[in-house]
């Protein structure tokens, strides 16, 4: 049974592949623009906003690759 396909149809079920990436993009973006509109931050803290934006992205599944390895 393991090489047995399977497949599973819902009649009233309709999902937007498309909708369901936009939104997830927006909702990044957003987290994105509320790391950097935050300018009470030092020049210390102002490094910690880039971290935080490459881990939303990371978050999507964009690897950032061996250069995101500060730690």
């Amino acid at each position: 049974m393991e090489d047995e396909n399977t497949k599973i149809i819902i009649p009233d079920l309709h999902i937007d592949l498309s909708e369901i990436i936009e939104m997830k993009c927006y909702n990044t973006l957003n987290k994105i623009k509320e790391i950097v509109q935050n300018d009470s931050l030092n020049d210390k803290d102002c490094f910690m906003k880039i971290e935080m934006i490459i881990l939303q992205l990371e978050e999507l599944g964009s690897d950032g690759g061996f250069r995101h390895d500060f730690g």
